[in-house]
C-alpha cells in the first residue's frame, strides 16, 4: 500500500507549470513552481519542517514545548501543521494588515493568535516581531524559530526546492525569480542553482516601501524610505539574515495594484488560483522578462501559496474597488507627472546644517516654497517658506540657527506607478508633497500642485 504515514511526509516535490497566457509576447519559456501543492498551501512548509527538526535535534524543543513565531501567515500554518503530528503547541503573531481568512485558518487548526499593529518600528513593543520574542520569554517550555534569522530557513530550499527545480528542468534553468520577503527561498534556492550552472540569474521581486532594493543597489538602509504597503508575505522593512544579496542579480519593485491585477489574471487565465504575492512575483518576474530573456531562456517563478488566504482581498470585487485596483477611469501616475514636467520635477535639497536665512536665500533664488532637508544622502526632513516667516515673526535669531531646529517630518516617497487619486488622499495641510525615485535613482518631487496641472490636463 502507497500512503504516508503523517501529514509532513507531503511536503515538497511540488509541481512546474508553464505559463501560456499572461506572458504572452515574451520570449523564452516562463515556469511556475506551484507551492500551494504542499499539504499546508505554501512554500512555508519546507521551513517550519526543517527548523522544528533543527530545534529537536539540538534539545531546543523538547515534548510538550510551546512554538511561538512572529508570521504573516504562512509559515504559522506550516509550522502548526508540523506541531500537530509532533504533539506541540503554537502561538502565533500576526500583523493586522494579515487578512481575516489566514487568521481563520491558523485558530482552525488549534494555534493561538495575536494580532499586533503594521504600522509600527519593528523594533517598538507592540510589532508582531517583539510580541513573539517576548512571548517566548514569557513561556516556559518555548521555541521561537524567527524564520527571518534561522538558518533553516535558507537552508531547506538549498536542500529540496533548488534540486527539485534543477532536477526537473533537467539542468535547462536560465533565470530563476522569487519573492523577497524572509529571505530564506530566494537565497538558499539561488545558492543551489549557482552552485549547479554560476550562469544562472536570480532575480528578486520586491514591493515599493520595502528595503531591499536600494538596498542591493547602494548599500544604504534608508528608514525614511520604508512606507505602509498592502501586499502581504513579500517586502520587508528590516534586512533578515536570510536574505544574501549576492545570491540575488537583480530586484525588480511591483505596486499593490500591479500584483493584485496579475494575481486575478493567473487565476482566469492559466488557473492557478494562488496567493496575491505570487502576483507580485509573476508580474516582476515578467517586466524582466521583456527586456532579458531570449527564445531559448527557461525561467523558473516561485509561486508560494494559495488564492484561499485572500478571498475577503483581492478576490473581492468590493474591496479591490475600494482601493481603486478595479477603476474603470485612468488616472496618470507619478512616472506621468514626472515625465511631463522635463526634468523640472529634479530636486533641490537643503542639507540640515545650512542655516535658515541661508535656506531662505537659497529657496527664493530657485522659486520654491517647500523643499527636503537631508543629512548626506538620507532625507530627514522638509521645511517650508511659511512655517519659516511664522517662526521668525517669534523669534527674528532663529535666522542663524540650522534648519534642523525648523523642520518638520520628511515627505513621503510614493511609488513611480501611484495614481493621482492615491496621492491626493495623502496629502493635506500637513504634507503638502511627495517624493518618487524613477528607475535611475534620480528623486523628484510632486507637489499639490502637479496633481491639479495632471488633473486638468
Amino acid at each position: 500500500m502507497k500512503y504516508l504515514n503523517n501529514i509532513t511526509e507531503g511536503i515538497g516535490n511540488t509541481p512546474l507549470l508553464k505559463l501560456n497566457s499572461v506572458n504572452s509576447g515574451i520570449k523564452g519559456t516562463i515556469l511556475v513552481k506551484v507551492e500551494y501543492f504542499n499539504p499546508g498551501n505554501s512554500i512555508k512548509d519546507r521551513i517550519a519542517l526543517k527548523m522544528i527538526e533543527d530545534a529537536e535535534e539540538k534539545g531546543i524543543l523538547k515534548p510538550g514545548g510551546t512554538i511561538i513565531e512572529g508570521t504573516s501567515g504562512n509559515t504559522g500554518m506550516g509550522l502548526a501543521l508540523v506541531a500537530i503530528s509532533k504533539g506541540y503547541k503554537c502561538v502565533f503573531t500576526l500583523a493586522d494588515k494579515q487578512s481575516k481568512e489566514k487568521m481563520d485558518i491558523l485558530r482552525a487548526v488549534g494555534a493561538e493568535v495575536v494580532v499586533c499593529p503594521t504600522n509600527v518600528a519593528p523594533d517598538d513593543p507592540k510589532s508582531y516581531y517583539s510580541v513573539a520574542k517576548q512571548l517566548e520569554r514569557d513561556t516556559p517550555n518555548s521555541f521561537y524559530p524567527n524564520q527571518y534569522d534561522h538558518p533553516a530557513n535558507a537552508l531547506s530550499h538549498y536542500e529540496t526546492t533548488g534540486p527539485e527545480i534543477w532536477r526537473d528542468t533537467e539542468g535547462k534553468i536560465t533565470h530563476y525569480a522569487a519573492g523577497m520577503g524572509t529571505g530564506g527561498t530566494i537565497s538558499g534556492t539561488s545558492k543551489y542553482l549557482k552552485e549547479q550552472n554560476p550562469d544562472i540569474i536570480t532575480v528578486g521581486l520586491d514591493s515599493y516601501g520595502s528595503v531591499f532594493k536600494k538596498y542591493k543597489e547602494t548599500g544604504i538602509f534608508d528608514e525614511k524610505e520604508v512606507y505602509p504597503y498592502l501586499t502581504e508575505g513579500i517586502g520587508e522593512d528590516i534586512l533578515p539574515k536570510n536574505v544574501d544579496f549576492d545570491m540575488v542579480d537583480h530586484i525588480v519593485k511591483v505596486t499593490d495594484k500591479d500584483a493584485a491585477i496579475m494575481t486575478r489574471r493567473l487565476a482566469r487565465e492559466e488557473g492557478l488560483f494562488i496567493g496575491w504575492s505570487c502576483g507580485s512575483a509573476v508580474h516582476g518576474a515578467l517586466e524582466y522578462a521583456k527586456e532579458h530573456l531570449k527564445e531559448d531562456d527557461v525561467m523558473v517563478v516561485i509561486l508560494p501559496d494559495h488564492g484561499t488566504r485572500y478571498l475577503g482581498k483581492v478576490y473581492n470585487d468590493d474591496w479591490m474597488k475600494d482601493h481603486g485596483f478595479l477603476e474603470e477611469r485612468k488616472f496618470a501616475t507619478a512616472r506621468d507627472i514626472v515625465a511631463s514636467k522635463n526634468g523640472s520635477s529634479q530636486l533641490m535639497t537643503i542639507e540640515q546644517s545650512l542655516n535658515v536665512g541661508e535656506a531662505i536665500r537659497l529657496m527664493n533664488k530657485k522659486g520654491i516654497d517647500q523643499a527636503p532637508v537631508v543629512d548626506g544622502d538620507h532625507f530627514v526632513g522638509s521645511v517650508s517658506d511659511s512655517k519659516i516667516l511664522n517662526a521668525l515673526i517669534e523669534s527674528p535669531d532663529l535666522k542663524d540657527k540650522p534648519v534642523s531646529d525648523l523642520m518638520d517630518g520628511s515627505f513621503q516617497f510614493v511609488s513611480p506607478n501611484e495614481t493621482i487619486d492615491v496621492m491626493s488622499s495623502m496629502l493635506g495641510k500637513q504634507k503638502k508633497a511627495l517624493l518618487v525615485r524613477d528607475e535611475q535613482h534620480q528623486v523628484h518631487i510632486i507637489t499639490q500642485s502637479d496633481l491639479l496641472v495632471a488633473m486638468t490636463n
